[in-house]
């Protein structure tokens, strides 16, 4: 898939999926949804999810490792600054040709504009936290949530 089509569909992803209310119990839910996911395809993740600044659900399974704690909090700081899922922060510098130093000035040590992290939304709130991925392909990574979010919005 082409860039530009590839961030329309990421953008298309953020407007179709979203919650009408996220509590505890929908981050539990979702998280172990993940899990099993995970299980299934035998990839050594780490899963966060996160509302308003509070950790609602962390996992680490079996075989992956500390580095992808740190990739969480990097992929979150993209969603959090620019309102969109890492991996769309990701394409767009992608097809402008820069790194994400070079267009916003911000170091990489403390941002990944790499997929995995995507925006919770909730409708006529807006962007509440994220659900990340972090330990397998970034594109993987971004389609293990989405394709839970469809699974659990319906």
């Amino acid at each position: 898939m082409e860039e530009k089509e590839l961030l329309m569909t990421l953008q298309e992803q953020e407007e179709t999926l979203q919650f009408s209310e996220f509590t505890s119990e929908t981050a539990f839910e979702i998280g172990l949804k993940l899990i099993e996911k995970a299980k299934k395809r035998k990839v050594p993740i780490t899963i966060d999810i996160v509302r308003n600044g509070h950790q609602l659900f962390h996992y680490a399974l079996d075989g992956s490792v500390p580095d992808h704690a740190q990739w969480i909090i990097r992929k979150n700081n993209v969603v959090h600054r620019f309102h969109k899922s890492s991996l769309a922060v990701g394409t767009m510098l992608k097809i402008e040709g820069k790194t994400i130093e070079e267009k916003y000035h911000i170091s990489s040590k403390d941002y990944a504009a790499y997929g995995g992290a995507f925006p919770i939304i909730v409708k006529n709130v807006g962007i509440v936290g994220t659900i990340t991925v972090s330990g397998s392909r970034q594109l993987d990574d971004h389609l293990m949530i989405v394709e839970v979010l469809k699974e659990f919005l319906g």
